[in-house]
C-alpha cells in the first residue's frame, strides 16, 4: 500500500484527534492542509467515487462558510458536478479529516470505521 494521505485542517479539533489516533497506532501518513492545498475537482471526483458516499457527505455542514453560503438547500438540488466544483472552490467547505488510501476513502473521524479499515 502506498502511504496514506490525511487531508486535514490543523486548527480542527477532530483533525487533531485523528492525527493523534494515527500516530498512537503508528500509521504512517502524509499530511495535507485542506485550505493551503485544497483538493482539485478531479481529486474530489475520484475520492467521492472511491468512498462510495454521496457527494453531500463531503460537505462540512457545521462550518461557517457552508452556513454563510446558505448551502443547505443547494446541496439537495445541485448536480454532482456543480457540488464538486463548489467543494474545490474552498477547502473550508470540505468535511474533514479525509483519509485517502489506494482502495478506499474515509470522510470524518469515526474511530470504529478507521479501526476497521486501517488496523487490519
Amino acid at each position: 500500500m502506498t502511504k496514506l494521505l490525511l487531508v486535514q485542517y490543523p486548527n480542527c479539533s477532530t483533525c487533531r484527534k485523528a492525527s493523534k489516533w494515527l500516530a498512537d497506532d503508528n500509521i504512517d501518513i502524509e499530511s495535507r492542509h485542506i485550505v493551503e492545498d485544497t483538493p482539485t475537482k478531479d481529486e474530489l471526483a475520484e475520492w467521492i467515487n472511491r468512498s462510495e458516499l454521496p457527494v453531500k457527505k463531503f460537505f462540512n455542514t457545521s462550518g461557517k462558510v457552508y452556513r454563510e453560503m446558505n448551502l443547505k438547500d443547494k446541496v439537495k438540488t445541485a448536480s454532482e458536478e456543480e457540488l464538486i466544483k463548489l467543494l474545490a472552490s474552498d477547502g473550508m467547505l470540505i468535511k474533514r479529516p479525509i483519509v485517502v488510501a489506494d482502495d478506499f476513502v474515509l470522510v470524518g473521524f469515526k474511530e470504529e470505521e478507521w479501526k476497521e479499515k486501517l488496523l487490519k
